[in-house]
């Protein structure tokens, strides 16, 4: 898979590596005292909110990624980590750009539950006017958290012999994906790292673990 996506595919701008295509992703994710976005009850179901920081950088992106049939919209803003600990107020302040994402956490009694990392292989190519991307997430590992902090604390790994494909386009699945598919015998599946990781944690019922393949997977 690597190599095919070496040989047919741009590197990620913002990678690095010997190929210029790799970094390291780090996502705080957040659910209920009930686990309702893992359950997926009434509009949580539809919605996810996580703050994700990529290597060793000093900002995040805070992220809300909205799922609706046949769509998903994600909203995102950039802020530097150390003012994150404006999330801990009771209200949200109104003059910081991350404001949106307090006020919805705060209307929706969201709090941190787990930390996910994994290492991630990211390559794409301009097609007919449009960009499509291909990722390839390893190394995924999983820790319980109560704040929302980026530390080091130990992680549980996960997915430790599986990898996680997704392929993102827009519209009908590009012919130079179809041939990866034909040329590779692939078949799709859905995966959210999210919902392997609170599993793997114990505080959820067990689900299967599987790879994704496919467009932009909504749970991931």
């Amino acid at each position: 898979m690597r190599e095919w996506a070496r040989a047919e595919l741009e590197p990620d701008p913002h990678g690095g590596g010997p190929f210029g295509d790799e970094y390291r992703t780090t996502s705080l994710y957040f659910d209920t005292a009930m686990y309702d976005v893992f359950h997926r009850r009434e509009s949580f179901g539809r919605a996810k909110f996580r703050i994700r920081r990529y290597s060793e950088h000093d900002f995040v992106f805070l992220e809300r990624k909205l799922r609706k049939p046949g769509f998903l919209f994600k909203r995102r803003t950039r802020t530097p980590i150390e003012v994150l600990h404006q999330l801990e107020r009771s209200e949200a302040d109104g003059r910081w750009l991350g404001d949106w994402f307090h006020r919805r956490l705060l209307a929706r009694r969201l709090q941190p539950v787990c930390r996910l990392s994994y290492h991630r292989m990211a390559r794409g190519l301009s097609v007919g006017g449009t960009t499509v991307r291909l990722t390839l997430d390893d190394s995924v590992a999983v820790a319980a958290i109560h704040a929302v902090q980026f530390n080091e604390s130990p992680a549980l790994p996960i997915l430790q012999q599986q990898a996680i494909l997704e392929l993102k386009f827009h519209g009908h699945l590009p012919t130079l994906f179809k041939r990866l598919i034909e040329e590779l015998r692939l078949t799709s599946r859905t995966a959210s790292k999210y919902r392997l990781g609170m599993t793997a944690l114990g505080h959820v019922p067990t689900i299967e673990a599987s790879s994704a393949l496919g467009g932009k997977n909504p749970n991931g």
